[in-house]
């Protein structure tokens, strides 16, 4: 039995192990999970509580249990002998944190990368961002080989999941919708007629190499070749982003590209499925060909209608989050990422999916949201984006560095030299096309920036990489052409677009801030679009959109958007989105701090009063303001209301439309004679005048009418000032016979003869006969009878000093 020394040193010995027990228990489901549960059973048992089969359950300790306690207190001296094991001051467990610890190095990496791509000026002006950033990669990729490790490789489940949806998502939501709709019918013939002119086009060519180029790629057969062609046709969201971003090209060029590559997705995803499951069979029907060409229409409408459903769920939860505007931005980011995880599910175009997406809830959403919540979207995906470009850009360099390559000259160089023919190509075909239903045509500087714009990249790389190596043994080689392809778009063509703009003096962006007056201006010209088209019985997109936005307005908007503001008109609300930017540009330039205060604006006033009276406005209830504001709403701010639709088939005949017409064109005729009239016409005619004021004219100043001594082709004309003829009525043929015939004296004497002019024959012109007095030396004398000489100045032959003074 044990002393009392010994329960002292017993009592002092249970209350820390009772504290550790209680540590134990609380640890023990997380201890449970990674097998730790025997040893601290043990461990616990030791110190006469036993831990049963649940989590809480605590008993006294068996027999056994019990007997080596008590055997343990017999021998304590032989307990004290064994060698405890210190206290882990610092340990080491990498494999425990490596997997993030690894991606955090990756993405600080790519940002310092980006960070001292801005930092250099030089740099950044000859290099695009994209080409530095796969050097790097390369560069890594190279110093962890060279030190006996394995690169890592770009995943095609990490590239589709993780890094391509922040870029899609960022250029959907903030996609500008008008010029995008505008174009929409270019972009879709670009996209859908482009990309299959592309893989066919390069699946058949490479198909002909395959069979001429040599026994190592004789074995590749059409099936192949055309799912080759399939993934190296699409035209690259991410490579046209990273370029066309840095040279500023205009709207028209960047959406028509940009959109063309965010649409030919469908295309891609449904030709790459199609051609995969064909070289699986044994034999291709054309049953298979109609549900391959089938499959299409589901694809990309499919994606699309799952986008618009995300869409319009997440801005109905946007109405209801008032109360808690933290987890608004969640919203968005959730739901669009649930849009594209739901249409990979059933293999239908993610891209368009989180396109739709996009633009269906940003409107709904930024009317529900706080402003905070929407910068805070803004930033977020913005970042996110540029670190996922940044991202794949590093890991197709390290790729590059770590997979297998089989490298065979003739079909990498026809692969490489069959893109750029069949994009130029396709690109000047369907532009020829396109331009006979345009208004702006493209000209041959925008075709050519298009052609050249076709840039591979990362998709194509990764659905490469996608293949089995058991039905495409070839995939290496297939991998290896698409780098090249990748790397000459990316490089030489990314290096070279930016001083071929400057050459050809491309239209560039214009940095514009949109103005109220700008907005009324465009709402004003979409109006009056609307109902030219309505009245010339065309419905073009003017009109359908002008269906949509009252459909928009009159049921959807008060569904998704909460308050007041479903019913606010747009130009309002377009006012109050200026007010906003405006104040906080004014707030992050500083110039709210040169604003004066209230408090300072109150003593300038009372430092310097005002010597006008404020003028007393009466004071409203605030249920006649809201009245009045009704009134306002519901009278003053529609801009357009449709009473009755008119079109040119509802259009009652005129019965006097013809004869109108007929006297239109008549006097279109006449008017057009007269004008011929007076373009044959050499001397202009003066304004007629009395015979009395000419005879004084002449009387009083006849010499200016005198001929010139050195004429003598000119008719001298001798006129008697008391006669009661006009000069006008001088008949000059018979003054230049006379000239040439003298005639006897008699008839000098008599003065001026007048005869009436014949009358002409009829069918002769009078204005385009030429007669004989056309003469150059009858025009000068007409031209010199017509001349009424200088006029007197207002002052002149009034005496110099007025008389009566």
């Amino acid at each position: 039995m044990p002393g009392p020394g010994f329960c002292g040193l017993s009592r002092l010995r249970v209350f820390p192990s009772v504290f550790v027990v209680a540590a134990l228990l609380g640890l023990l489901p997380v201890l449970r999970s990674h097998g730790l549960q025997n040893t601290v059973t043990s461990k616990v048992s030791t110190m006469g509580l036993y831990i049963g089969p649940g989590e809480g359950d605590v008993t006294s300790a068996p027999p056994e249990v019990g007997h080596e306690v008590h055997s343990m207190t017999n021998h304590s001296s032989t307990s004290h002998k064994k060698i405890r094991k210190l206290f882990p001051v610092l340990d080491l467990d990498y494999h425990h944190v490596q997997t993030p610890f690894e991606i955090s190095l990756w993405i600080l990496l790519a940002c310092l990368m980006k960070l001292g791509f801005h930092v250099i000026p030089t740099l950044s002006s000859i290099v695009p961002e994209s080409c530095l950033l796969i050097v790097v990669g390369l560069l890594v990729g190279g110093l962890i080989k060279g030190v006996g490790e394995s690169p890592p490789l770009l995943q095609s489940e990490i590239f589709f999941l993780f890094l391509l949806p922040p870029i899609i998502l960022d250029a959907g939501y903030f996609l500008p919708l008008r010029p995008f709709t505008e174009n929409l019918g270019t972009i879709l013939i670009f996209a859908v007629v482009g990309t299959l002119w592309n893989a066919f086009f390069i699946g058949g060519l490479m198909y002909a190499v395959c069979k001429v180029g040599g026994p190592q790629i004789n074995e590749i057969g059409l099936l192949e070749n055309l799912l080759f062609g399939s993934i190296i046709s699409a035209v690259d969201p991410v490579a046209v982003l990273a370029v066309f971003e840095e040279i500023h090209i205009n709207e028209l060029l960047h959406i028509l590209v940009f959109g063309e590559s965010l649409l030919n997705d469908a295309v891609t995803v449904v030709l790459y499925h199609l051609f995969e499951e064909f070289s699986g069979f044994p034999q291709v029907t054309l049953r298979d060909i109609v549900l391959g060409f089938l499959s299409f229409f589901v694809v990309s409408l499919g994606g699309l209608f799952v986008g618009v459903i995300y869409g319009i769920v997440a801005a109905f939860t946007s109405r209801f989050t008032s109360h808690i505007r933290v987890i608004e931005p969640l919203f968005v980011f959730l739901y669009s990422y649930m849009a594209y995880l739901s249409s990979e599910i059933f293999h239908l175009s993610g891209i368009m999916a989180l396109i739709a997406c996009g633009v269906i809830m940003r409107p709904y959403v930024e009317a529900n949201i706080s402003h905070k919540s929407h910068t805070t979207i803004k930033y977020f995906l913005k970042m996110w984006s540029s670190v996922s470009e940044t991202l794949i850009f590093i890991f197709l360099g390290v790729s590059t560095v770590a997979g297998s390559h089989h490298w065979n000259w003739t079909f990498v160089i026809s692969t490489l030299l069959f893109c750029l023919i069949a994009r130029v190509l396709g690109v000047l075909g369907l532009t020829w096309f396109i331009n006979k239903f345009r208004i702006v045509k493209l000209t041959p500087k925008d075709q050519f920036i298009i052609a050249y714009g076709g840039l591979r990249g990362a998709i194509a790389f990764s659905l490469g990489y996608l293949l089995d190596t058991r039905h495409f043994p070839m995939r290496d080689l297939f991998l290896t052409a698409i780098i090249t392809v990748i790397f000459f778009t990316v490089f030489v063509q990314g290096m070279t677009i930016r001083p071929l703009v400057d050459l050809l003096a491309v239209k560039k962006k214009q940095e514009s801030k949109r103005s109220i007056s700008e907005e009324i201006h465009t709402q004003f010209l979409d109006h009056l679009l609307t109902g030219i088209e309505d009245i010339c019985g065309h419905y073009g997109h003017h009109h359908w959109k002008d269906k949509i936005n009252r459909f928009n307005k009159k049921y959807i908007k008060k569904c998704l958007i909460a308050g007041e503001r479903s019913n606010e008109p747009q130009l309002i609300a377009f006012y109050h989105k200026m007010e906003r930017k405006q104040a906080i540009e004014l707030v992050e330039t500083g110039a709210m701090a040169k604003m004066p205060s209230p408090a300072s604006a109150v003593s300038m006033q009372n430092i310097h009063p005002k010597a006008t009276t404020a003028r007393i406005m009466p004071k409203l209830s605030k249920d006649k303001e809201e009245e009045i504001r009704n009134i306002l709403r519901n009278n003053l701010q529609k801009t357009r209301q449709r009473l009755k639709s008119y079109n040119r088939h509802t259009l009652v005949a005129d019965p006097y439309e013809e004869a109108w017409n007929q006297m239109l064109l008549r006097r279109q005729r006449a008017l057009q004679m007269e004008q011929k009239i007076n373009n044959y016409l050499t001397v202009p005619s003066q304004t007629p005048e009395s015979p009395t004021m000419n005879r004084a004219r002449i009387g009083s100043d006849p010499l200016p009418y005198d001929p010139k001594p050195n004429s003598e082709n000119l008719p001298i004309i001798t006129i008697d000032p008391a006669s009661p003829q006009s000069p006008e009525s001088v008949d000059l043929v018979n003054e230049e016979l006379k000239s040439k015939n003298p005639v006897p004296d008699e008839e000098d004497d008599a003065g001026l003869v007048m005869r009436p002019q014949e009358p002409s024959s009829p069918g002769t012109d009078d204005v385009f006969t030429p007669e004989p007095s056309d003469s150059p030396g009858t025009q000068r004398l007409l031209r010199c009878l017509s001349d009424p000489g200088p006029r007197p100045e207002p002052g002149e032959g009034e005496p110099f000093i007025p008389k009566g003074q």
